[in-house]
């Protein structure tokens, strides 16, 4: 994906004539590591501007000039040493920043966007495998939003061993692991029971995807999840009773 000049990631076709809802809507891309949110936002893009919706796709960390300034100390492991409450410090500095420049604007202007991580990741990365005080995250997580929660969340559910196979061959077995990636096996089984009760705990936010399936099946079962959210947030179409 290339950075454009407001800062978010985008994959291309901005050029097409595009439509914009009446209200926008945030979808935000959650799980742990190599469970294909990367892929599936693309093909989901795809599939959403081939009907003419205006589609914005960002990521985190990242996704405006400020964020992505933090994001390779984030990634690097740079700010590892001073501890999971830095690093959380630091994703909410990063992620206000990209709220305010590139998501509030582009869903107030009544565009889809489609965010690669976002306060779920926080929640259990630094949260929960990092051991932080769940007022202070729920505190630091209201001032990063600032209200901008996301209309649907897809988690994305894959066993560790998979995912970390599959993340492995997506960077190649002679590159680094990143700063999340490298952890124990049990830290990332850890990650995946916290997504899990995130989705018990906001089933009318979060939906399970079943990442473990071929990419062309969660393609579909990912577009079908997303097109029948849109279709209920429609206004209801007025019933034409046909002349009798």
């Amino acid at each position: 994906m290339d950075l454009l000049s407001d800062g978010s990631y985008d994959s291309g076709q901005r050029g097409q004539r595009q439509s914009r809802l009446a209200s926008g809507f945030f979808i935000t891309f959650e799980g742990g590591e190599g469970a294909g949110k990367s892929t599936q936002i693309e093909r989901l893009a795809r599939r959403m501007r081939a009907k003419k919706y205006e589609v914005l796709v960002t990521r985190e960390p990242g996704g405006s000039p400020g964020a992505e300034a933090v994001r390779h100390v984030l990634l690097s492991g740079a700010a590892e040493p001073f501890g999971p409450k830095m690093e959380a410090i630091l994703f909410a500095a990063a992620r206000s920043d990209h709220v305010e420049q590139v998501i509030r604007p582009a869903v107030e202007r009544g565009s889809i966007v489609l965010c690669d991580r976002f306060i779920d990741s926080s929640r259990v990365y630094q949260g929960v495998t990092g051991g932080i005080d769940a007022d202070f995250m729920k505190a630091l997580e209201a001032v990063a939003i600032n209200g901008m929660m996301p209309d649907m969340t897809l988690i994305f559910d894959i066993d560790p061993v998979e995912g970390l196979k599959r993340a492995t061959a997506r960077r190649g077995a002679g590159d680094v692991a990143d700063r999340f990636e490298k952890e124990t096996l049990a830290i990332h089984r850890r990650r995946r029971e916290a997504f899990l009760a995130i989705a018990k705990a906001e089933p009318e936010r979060c939906v399970v995807i079943d990442a473990s399936a071929d990419p062309d099946t969660v393609e579909n079962v990912v577009t079908a999840a997303v097109f029948a959210a849109l279709e209920a947030r429609m206004p209801a179409q007025k019933k034409q009773t046909a002349p009798a």
